[in-house]
C-alpha cells in the first residue's frame, strides 16, 4: 500500500476530525467532568474500531444497500446521541465538583463513548465512501488490510486530537463552575440537535 494514498488520507480524515460534531460536544463534555479523558477518547476509538472492523469485512456495504437497516441504524443513533445530550444538559458537569457515581462511572464514559461514534450512521456512510477511494485493488495488500491500515490512521488521529481537546477544556475551565456549566449544556443542547438533524434529515431524504 503507498505511503502517499495513507497521508492522503489521513489528511482529508484529520479535516472532518477538526470539524465539530458529536464527537467534539462528547469529549467537552467529559473533559468537564474534572477526571481524566482517556475513558470517553477510548471509547469513541473503540467505536470507530468497530466501524473500520464492518467496513473491512464487506458488511458495511450490505448494510449501505439495505434501506431497512439504514433506518434503523440512523433511528438509533439519532435518539442516542439525543438521549445522551438531554442527560448532559439536565445535569451539566464542571471541573473541581464531585463526581455523579461510583469508580464505574468511567466505564460507563467509556460505553457512552462507543455508543456516540459507533452508532452514528453518518459515521458508518463516510467510511463506506471515504475508504475505498484510497485503497488499491490491485495493489500488493488485501483490499480489508487496507482498509485496516487507513482506519488505525483515522483512530490514532482520533485519539490524539480529542485527548488535546478534552485536556485543554478542563484546563481552561478549571476554577470557572459557571463558565463550564454553560459550556456543559451548549454540548448536550448540540448532541440534541445532531441527533434531530440525522432523524429529521433521513425523513427527508
Amino acid at each position: 500500500m503507498a505511503a502517499a494514498s495513507v497521508f492522503a488520507f489521513w489528511a482529508v480524515a484529520l479535516l472532518l476530525i477538526v470539524v465539530p460534531g458529536a464527537d467534539w460536544a462528547f469529549t467537552i463534555s467529559a473533559g468537564l467532568r474534572g477526571r481524566p479523558v482517556y475513558p470517553a477518547v477510548s471509547g469513541l476509538v473503540v467505536g470507530y474500531a468497530a466501524v473500520t472492523l464492518v467496513v473491512a469485512a464487506g458488511v458495511g456495504a450490505l448494510v449501505a444497500r439495505s434501506p431497512a437497516i439504514l433506518t434503523g441504524l440512523t433511528l438509533v443513533g439519532g435518539l442516542y446521541l439525543m438521549w445522551h445530550g438531554a442527560s448532559t444538559f439536565a445535569r451539566p458537569s464542571a471541573p473541581g465538583t464531585p463526581a455523579a457515581g461510583p469508580a464505574g462511572t468511567d466505564w460507563d464514559t467509556f460505553v457512552r463513548g462507543i455508543g456516540v461514534s459507533g452508532l452514528n450512521p453518518k459515521g458508518l456512510l463516510v467510511f463506506l465512501a471515504l475508504l475505498p477511494q484510497f485503497t488499491d485493488p490491485h495493489g500488493a495488500w488485501p483490499v480489508a488490510g487496507q482498509i485496516l491500515v487507513l482506519g488505525l490512521a483515522f483512530m490514532a488521529t482520533c485519539a490524539v486530537f480529542y485527548l488535546c481537546l478534552g485536556s485543554v477544556t478542563r484546563t481552561v475551565l478549571h476554577g470557572r463552575p459557571a463558565a463550564a456549566r454553560v459550556i456543559g449544556r451548549l454540548s448536550g443542547a448540540a448532541m440534541i440537535g445532531i441527533g434531530a438533524w440525522l432523524l429529521v434529515g433521513h425523513m427527508l431524504t
